[in-house]
């Protein structure tokens, strides 16, 4: 059903009070049965998945972003039912509820001064997608290009605020439970990636960035930017007609899904390696997979849309991040920790037992530290988020005492978010090699798309280099 209007702060966070309340008391409540040996069926399982589709859907704004991160991340329940929450909370994704047409065609109004078909040669008033703070209309330019047009809806800035408001009010918990962690600089970060998400001029401008770094690029792409169209609440940019992520891998073959699989993990380690970028919104709805013979090999390209989260590390913090991966890399535990506490992960006055440190951070980097080639499975992905979240985890104690310093709240998300997706196209390369290209000068290409991909770098290297 569309909707019209959002509801307030009160209204928005006793709604999500009591979803969250009844999920995750049934969700918890499913954990302790799997502990005591008494499993709950299916049924009640899809009658959970569903009940946080539906609220958090129609409620739109953070709360449907929490949902759509919980459509594609391996949560802690029983691995048969991980499918029955990806599958009910994907409607997130891909089909959440549309928004009333009048309301949005007032938006354009506002926002152009002018009805849709007076700026365009044609618009469709029906969406294509339907996300967590606007929804996506295809359009024709009068020169006969096909464009996506994203539009705000209406209200959404103000609830999306309410609901950071309403996380604001569990910061003297959150001090509680993590007595060491540095609230303020995290709500910062936050507040200023969420101010971000709902500027759509900021995020055709972190677009344009990505997509200027990637022109030409032999297997990624990144759609243009019509920037004379996108306006504060509306975002305009060239239509990629590609297949869904769900869609592709329910008919796709092994030697396709290691394909797409490597092009994601290029495209994430590749876009932070060399130009310090980080897109932090990694879920199945931004990639569209396009056809056989798209990219330069003739294989398939991925195209990589939605760019609200997005993240420029300074050189000083990609030095650190540099610092702290090469220790975890080479087994030295005493520059790790030292280079932890230099980052800000390990307060001054923070009593750890510093083995149980370094081993929760190779947990994180396994992927690439493990014996090669190594395989993503959705058991890993909810290892590695268990491992934070589970007070019976093994790290607990010694997590509550650490500090996460704000530059790196993002990427948290982006690591549960590729773990999901790279265990649900079951992926299996040598990793640590495809890393290596993106971080060091010396390394060699270790498939045939990084062949491709260095080809290409060493003429945007050339192209840099050019007064």
């Amino acid at each position: 059903m569309a909707r019209s209007k959002l509801g307030g702060r009160l209204e928005r966070g006793t709604r999500l009070a009591r979803t969250g309340l009844k999920g995750a008391s049934g969700v918890a409540g499913a954990t302790a049965r799997r502990w005591t040996g008494r499993q709950p069926s299916e049924q009640r399982h899809e009658e959970m998945a569903e009940h946080l589709a539906e609220v958090l859907g129609d409620m739109k704004g953070a709360a449907m972003k929490l949902g759509q991160l919980l459509s594609f991340v391996d949560l802690d329940v029983p691995p048969e039912v991980r499918g029955v929450y990806h599958e009910a909370l994907a409607k997130l994704r891909d089909d959440a509820p549309a928004f009333d047409e009048d309301a949005i065609i007032g938006v354009l109004e506002e926002e152009y001064g002018a009805p849709p078909d007076e700026v365009f040669a044609s618009f469709d008033p029906r969406p294509l997608a339907a996300a967590s703070i606007g929804q996506v209309h295809s359009a024709k330019l009068d020169d006969g290009r096909e464009v996506i047009v994203k539009v705000q809806y209406p209200g959404v800035a103000e609830a999306v605020r309410a609901d950071l408001r309403n996380a604001e009010s569990f910061a003297p918990l959150a001090r509680f439970l993590s007595p060491n962690q540095e609230i303020e600089p995290l709500l910062d970060e936050l507040r200023e990636r969420i101010d971000d998400e709902l500027d759509y001029e900021h995020e055709a401008q972190y677009q344009r960035a990505f997509a200027e770094r990637y022109a030409d690029h032999p297997f990624i792409r990144v759609p243009d930017i019509i920037g004379d169209l996108c306006r504060r609440r509306v975002l305009v940019a060239e239509r990629i007609h590609g297949q869904r992520f769900d869609a592709f891998t329910a008919r796709s073959d092994d030697e396709e899904r290691t394909r797409v699989a490597e092009i994601i993990f290029r495209y994430a380690f590749g876009s932070i390696g060399r130009f310090r970028l980080f897109n932090g919104d990694p879920h199945p709805g931004n990639y569209l997979i396009e056809e056989e013979g798209s990219a330069a090999d003739g294989g398939k390209r991925v195209a990589f849309v939605d760019y609200g989260s997005v993240k420029m590390f300074t050189r000083e913090r990609y030095d650190s991040m540099r610092t702290i991966e090469r220790a975890l890399s080479s087994g030295d535990q005493d520059t790790a920790i030292a280079s932890l506490r230099e980052a800000g992960f390990l307060p001054r006055n923070a009593v750890v037992d510093e083995e149980v440190v370094y081993d929760w951070f190779r947990l994180y980097t396994r992927p690439v530290l493990a014996e090669q080639p190594f395989c993503f499975t959705s058991d890993y992905a909810a290892e590695v988020i268990r491992s934070t979240m589970d007070p019976r985890s093994p790290y607990s104690d010694v997590l509550r005492k650490l500090n996460l310093p704000s530059d790196y709240l993002l990427l948290n998300r982006i690591q549960w978010g590729l773990n999901s997706v790279l265990a649900r196209l079951e992926a299996c390369n040598d990793w640590r090699a495809i890393r290596d290209e993106y971080v060091d000068e010396d390394a060699q290409p270790a498939t045939r798309l990084g062949e491709f991909d260095a080809a290409w770098w060493r003429d945007q290297r050339t192209r840099y280099d050019r007064p």
